[in-house]
């Protein structure tokens, strides 16, 4: 009996390490969102100096019915850009009442062949759904051991179809109909999504990432880097 109980005592420490561990983990995953608010709700003062992650609260005295309210006509067509599509994105920069909400909401517009470009949201899974005309999207998973090494997952979509991206991935939105526009709404689970766009960053950045990193890196040759590195890569996120 003596040596069963030394040998319980020893495990001790063991579990404990181990109970650590998995309340870390957990913990973690509980804060690798927007935090949740702790009242009812905690409207963005724009003009405070202080800085925290995401904006202090607003006075509660001084908050009003236009704190959550924007008049955004989502409704109406937004003119796209050279890539064929123009993102409306309301976050908390324009309803400050979204502050620790966990949520914002797009418009996104599609020309004939337009597409919304390979992109990552790095805070927000995305859930889509097509409004007018036809979608084909993707998005690729994460870097794995194979065979499952960067997956690439797609679907054409319909008027009504609902899509999820889920957060931190790589995706894109693509109409494929060469004489009718499309239109969707997504709805995104932060208050600051964030986007960043594949070629805009790499090849768009500001200074520049020397061609010889990204000759290697996509196996070309530099003149092609210097060539890409020329264009203008414009922004549809307005």
């Amino acid at each position: 009996r003596k040596t069963g109980e030394r040998k319980n005592q020893m495990a001790s420490p063991s579990s404990f390490l181990l109970l650590a561990v998995l309340l870390a983990l957990v913990s973690w995953q509980a804060t690798a969102s927007d935090p949740s608010p702790l009242q009812d709700f905690c409207v963005a003062d724009m003009n405070s100096p202080v800085r925290v992650n995401g904006f202090v609260c607003k006075n509660p005295m001084e908050v009003n019915a236009d704190n959550f309210f924007k008049a955004a006509a989502l409704d109406k067509p937004r003119v796209t850009n050279k890539v064929g599509s123009n993102v409306t994105l309301i976050n908390v920069m324009q309803i400050a009442g979204l502050n620790t909400l966990g949520i914002s909401i797009a418009r996104i517009d599609y020309a004939p062949l337009g597409q919304n470009p390979p992109h990552t949201h790095p805070r927000a899974t995305e859930i889509l759904t097509v409004l007018e005309g036809t979608l084909y999207v993707g998005f690729v998973t994460s870097n794995q051991p194979a065979p499952n090494r960067n997956k690439f997952l797609s679907k054409v979509l319909n008027k009504g179809d609902v899509f999820v991206f889920p957060v931190g991935l790589i995706h894109f939105q693509f109409n494929p109909n060469p004489h009718k526009p499309a239109v969707a709404i997504a709805a995104l689970s932060s208050q600051n999504p964030g986007a960043i766009t594949i070629a805009n960053a790499v090849f768009g950045s500001d200074p520049q990432i020397s061609d010889d990193v990204l000759a290697k890196a996509f196996q070309v040759e530099k003149n092609t880097i210097d060539w890409l590195q020329a264009q203008f890569w414009e922004n549809n996120h307005n």
